[in-house]
């Protein structure tokens, strides 16, 4: 399992646009991605999983990625959250 951290600067936080964004991202990975803010977790291929966290901006967010192929997902869903979180 590989995890990264990563704080939301996107002023509305994960709304439904940007989770919905994220969801498809995690649905094109065949790792499991789980999501963690504030003591609660979600399966980030699940957009109302994801908007149930309540992510704002400034949160920080815990991605932990597992799989067979976890380290290029873990790239890859950071390189997605750099770029549109």
């Amino acid at each position: 399992m590989k995890n990264f951290q990563y704080t939301i600067t996107a002023a509305d936080g994960l709304h439904a646009r940007p989770a919905g964004l994220l969801a498809k991202c995690a649905q094109g990975l065949d790792s499991e991605v789980i999501i963690t803010c504030g003591g609660k977790s979600a399966n980030a291929k699940k957009l109302f999983a994801i908007m149930a966290l309540n992510v704002k901006e400034g949160d920080a967010i815990e991605l932990a990625v597992s799989g067979k192929n976890e380290e290029q997902h873990v790239k890859t869903i950071s390189d997605f959250c750099r770029e549109n979180l």
